[in-house]
């Protein structure tokens, strides 16, 4: 009888301890698995952001404005975007809106024309996108140069080349005569 009472409480400090290992084992994966989803969750982003961006683009083509509402674009017929798209990097699924003109003092940007998107997240990202680190900064727009900056060639990208106008190094192009 010595024997066994000696034996006691061996099954459960093991079980403690075995307890104990698992959990640290799983505390050094769960960074891991973060990434993983936080990976996922940028490359969905990515897609929805593009898709919504260039719903935009087809959007003002089809109708000469852009959209106050991201249910404009599901009420176009055919179809320019499969589904309303949530922001996945956010809880609440609600994007940032880029607007055509600045809002007011308020920061209001209800009714205002939406040229795209951006997320919420203040996450930095595990990708780069458009040479930005911070996901809030990642923006999805149907307007690629929104401010209208010049390139290094002095036009601004996605404005045509109209004659007259100074463009490139400041000459302006000249007029072609029509064709008769």
């Amino acid at each position: 009888m010595t024997f066994v009472r000696s034996q006691r409480g061996f099954t459960l400090a093991l079980a403690l301890a075995l307890v104990v290992v698992m959990g640290l084992m799983l505390m050094k994966t769960a960074p891991a698995v973060n990434a993983e989803v936080q990976r996922e969750n940028e490359a969905e982003l990515i897609f929805r952001g593009e898709a919504i961006a260039a719903a935009l683009m087809t959007f003002s083509a089809k109708n000469g404005r852009y959209p106050t509402d991201l249910e404009e674009l599901m009420k176009v017929r055919p179809r320019i975007l499969r589904q309303k798209y949530k922001d996945p990097m956010t809880s609440d699924g609600e994007w940032d809106f880029i607007t055509q003109v600045q809002p007011g003092a308020s920061g209001n940007k209800e009714g205002l024309p939406i040229v795209g998107v951006r997320s919420k997240s203040p996450l930095n990202g595990i990708h780069l996108y458009q040479t930005k680190e911070l996901v809030r900064d990642w923006q999805f727009s149907a307007v690629q140069n929104l401010l209208g900056v010049p390139d290094a060639t002095g036009s601004v990208p996605g404005l045509p080349n109209i004659p007259g106008l100074p463009q490139a190094g400041g000459a302006a192009v000249p007029p072609v005569a029509p064709k008769q």
